[in-house]
């Protein structure tokens, strides 16, 4: 307990800040019989944060900003092609659809990042542009419904597709990728020379990058109930924010998903607190530059003084 507050504590106290402030300005909304829906609101930007993180931590400049595209091409495809114009409509059809197609785009990213070797940002950029193009193009306009079993994984059923990443989680966490992701995460060269696969480790960072934004994409539709082509670009650089905010370092090494979760938790509850206040669209912008701002330097501070210590 000790060391997950020493990891993030200061997320965690913005969380316990700004749940006790909308717990003041809305209570009906945050009473405990509207958490599965509050949950199911926030799944999508928790479901980005997560996606975002494995790639940071291999390290690297490892940003991937195609993740929100890749949460509207699934959404699109798997509304409006698979759904609505093929009629299938089994959750055990659409969820290995919606999860193949993000582990396919994480698979290329990873390789123009390990095998071409080109800068990770530039080569997520072009991703998100062609992504973006091709989402247009499948569905140029908003298009729906989605299944019923669907939407309610933004109710009753909200905590099954974030339990079952947890889970997926936990398990990566005993075996010996984990630690192959860390160390790679920290420093190449020591990697490498302890026999750690560098470039399988950060590919497959990608690969599961890609997977979970498939599975950020469903919880997106699942949300919305339908499929918009412009929806999923927005979580993009929103769950960067919280990555940063829960503790991850943007340089690798450090964090995990849990500090990510709890970042996209404490931006959900800033702009829920916002929202009651009636604040413009382009303070919420302000807030989210500031937040990673503000996390980013915290981390650096933090990482500056661990080298101090041990030194």
């Amino acid at each position: 307990m000790t060391r997950i507050f020493g990891r993030y504590g200061f997320a965690i106290g913005i969380l316990v800040v700004l749940l006790i402030a909308n717990l003041v300005m809305n209570p009906a909304r945050f009473a405990p019989g509207n958490w599965p829906t509050l949950l199911g609101l926030a799944a999508p930007l928790i479901g980005a944060a997560l996606a975002s993180t494995p790639v940071i931590l291999a390290g690297r400049g490892g940003i991937d900003i195609s993740v929100g595209p890749v949460m509207g091409l699934v959404s699109a495809v798997v509304i409006k092609v698979l759904y609505l114009d093929a009629g299938l409509a089994s959750p055990f059809i659409l969820w290995p659809a919606a999860l193949l197609i993000g582990a396919a785009i994480g698979a290329f990213n990873g390789v123009m990042a390990t095998v071409v070797r080109v800068q990770p940002i530039v080569a997520t950029l072009g991703t998100y542009l062609i992504l973006g193009g091709l989402t247009l193009t499948i569905l140029p306009a908003p298009i729906g419904p989605a299944p019923d079993w669907l939407k309610a994984m933004a109710g009753a059923w909200s905590f099954l597709p974030l339990g079952l990443i947890a889970a997926l989680w936990w398990a990566l966490c005993r075996t010996p990728f984990h630690d192959q992701l860390m160390a790679v995460g920290s420093d190449d060269r020591a990697a490498y020379t302890a026999g750690v696969p560098v470039s399988l480790t950060r590919f497959l960072a990608y690969v599961l990058t890609g997977l979970l934004a498939g599975a950020a994409g469903m919880m997106l539709t699942a949300l919305i109930g339908s499929a918009d082509p412009k929806v999923g670009a927005n979580y993009t650089l929103i769950a960067i924010a919280a990555v940063a905010l829960g503790g991850v370092s943007l340089a690798g090494r450090r964090g995990g998903l849990l500090g990510a979760a709890i970042g996209a938790v404490d931006i959900f509850l800033l702009q829920s607190l916002l929202t009651a206040f009636n604040v413009a669209t382009y303070v919420l912008q302000v807030a989210y530059g500031t937040i990673l701002v503000v996390a980013v330097v915290l981390i650096a501070l933090q990482d500056r003084s661990t080298k101090r210590s041990h030194a």
